[in-house]
């Protein structure tokens, strides 16, 4: 029985990242259309959530010829940690 709950926990876990990570995705895909007005406020709130963990990796690798290519390790990273928790969902 406890396999199961943690199996279950593991694999919201898992989803939850996936989630992020698209959500990061769409971030990161903006980022390229200097018009877009980001006081609108889905902008906004898709900057508040995902900005936090982006700075850590921009405070890691400085943009490299106006290229911020920070979020390719934050991706990585993230997808790293999706995988694992996903293997560990069916133990």
């Amino acid at each position: 029985m406890n396999t199961e709950i943690l199996g279950s926990i593991f694999a919201v876990l898992s989803d939850t990242l996936r989630i992020y990570s698209f959500l990061l995705l769409i971030r990161v895909l903006l980022t390229w259309f200097p018009s877009i007005d980001w006081s609108n406020g889905i902008l906004s709130a898709l900057c508040s959530i995902t900005d936090p963990y982006l700075n850590i990796f921009r405070g890691v690798i400085p943009p490299i010829g106006g290229f911020d290519i920070s979020s390719i390790l934050a991706f990585l990273l993230l997808n790293f940690l999706q995988g694992q928790l996903y293997t560990l969902s069916f133990i």
